[in-house]
């Protein structure tokens, strides 16, 4: 063997998307691109904002000297403070630059976050349907994932059932706002419950509960939904996000890590974060991209573009029988496999050309996500597809 047992394990349990990315790319030959209809990575195809390019041309026309160098491992104090201001909007006490920390990507974020809070053997909980990388980044840092399934019609926080699963070795909940793989909105009277009855465990347990709240797709709501602010919710709270959604960025891994100003102890965590930063690799975050989006911190791509994707998507797959809950944000359909077996399910879609991941691999068996975050033109061809799939597995005559 040429790699450890460990990580030849991990590609075999992790191996889902992968499988149907090369899927993908044999119909591709077989058939042509423009006749696969591939909605398995959430990768966006829209293109950045204006305001990017423009940054993009004045920086580049413009150059600062010194600014290809090493900074601070927290990342420039100007980004920092930039994205204080957007999160004290939220928070009901104002974040200030020092609790910010910029990191590469939201999986950074999270590496950093679990590798300053985890002692050996300690367990963080994840909420089913999850997103997959979780449990690896957990094991990383010697944590023990156990999880947790949120309601399963609504998707929705099950506070009784979080409670339950919390002990002496609990260190952390992973919550994502809104949710990948099911683009569920959790509301704030449900967060402030979390945060409530975290605060009577800790003081049961005697010890700091985190929440990391996962939020890479919270500019991405519909419908005058709004995502909540966690620091107004939960004391111990920790922001992980990053810029690949919002502003269609995710090659650039850009992204931050915040502490709720009212945490326990948070300089000493700040401080802890930002070592971490450095001794994992990251150093710091690419330094172009944190001065790039210093001055775009309020501005997204269209929310209406992906709007019109689901509601088309929704409305014709419901219409054709199948079953999922609308998701108030994020660019995921999660729908339940018509077929017991979520993995044959999308076997079936493959002979339609259809690809799809099995809800298998977020945990959730039994349903399958679909990632919207493609052209309209190819979700506007496969509709066909999806008539004669629905046929295929008896939804419709």
């Amino acid at each position: 063997m040429t790699i450890s047992a460990k990580v030849q394990s991990c590609i075999e349990r992790s191996s889902w998307i992968r499988k149907m990315f090369e899927e993908g790319a044999r119909l591709s030959k077989l058939h042509g691109a423009e006749n696969v209809y591939d909605f398995t990575i959430g990768n966006p195809s829209v293109e950045p904002p204006a305001a990017f390019r423009r940054e993009l041309m004045e920086l580049a026309s413009n150059p600062l000297p010194g600014m290809h160098r090493y900074m601070n491992n927290a990342g420039y104090e100007e980004t920092r403070a930039a994205i204080a201001d957007v999160l004290s909007e939220k928070s009901p006490h104002p974040v200030k630059a020092g609790q910010v920390i910029m990191t590469c990507g939201a999986g950074g974020a999270l590496n950093v976050v679990l590798k300053t809070i985890l002692n050996p053997g300690e367990e963080v909980i994840i909420l089913a349907p999850y997103f997959v990388e979780y449990k690896f980044y957990i094991d990383n840092h010697g944590g023990v994932s156990k999880e947790v399934w949120t309601d399963r019609e609504t998707f929705q926080l099950d506070i009784d059932a979080i409670e339950a699963a919390i002990g002496a070795n609990t260190r952390a909940i992973i919550v994502n706002n809104p949710n990948n793989p099911t683009g569920v909105i959790y509301p704030e009277a449900d967060l402030k419950a979390l945060g409530d009855m975290l605060a009577r465990k800790e003081q049961e347990l005697g010890r700091t509960l985190f929440v990391i709240s996962d939020e890479p797709y919270a500019r991405i709501a519909y419908d005058g939904q709004q995502v909540p602010g966690i620091f107004g919710c939960v004391k111990n709270s920790v922001i992980v996000t990053s810029h690949s959604k919002d502003l269609a960025l995710p090659g650039e891994r850009i992204g931050y890590l915040a502490a709720n100003p009212q945490m326990e102890g948070v300089e000493l965590f700040i401080d802890g974060a930002v070592f971490c930063n450095r001794v994992l690799g990251f150093v710091n975050a690419p330094a172009l991209i944190q001065r790039l989006v210093t001055r775009i911190q309020r501005e997204s791509v269209d929310i209406n573009e992906y709007r019109r994707k689901r509601d088309l998507l929704y409305n014709h797959l419901t219409g054709l029988g199948f079953s999922m809950v609308k998701p108030g944000g994020a660019f995921y359909l999660f729908p339940k496999s018509p077929l017991a077996d979520d993995v044959e399910f999308v076997k079936k879609a493959q002979q339609h050309n259809i690809l799809l991941v099995p809800g298998v691999g977020f945990g959730a068996p039994g349903f399958f996500r679909i990632a919207y975050c493609i052209d309209m033109a190819i979700i506007e061809r496969s509709l066909p597809a999806w008539e004669k799939l629905a046929r295929d597995v008896g939804l419709r005559s």
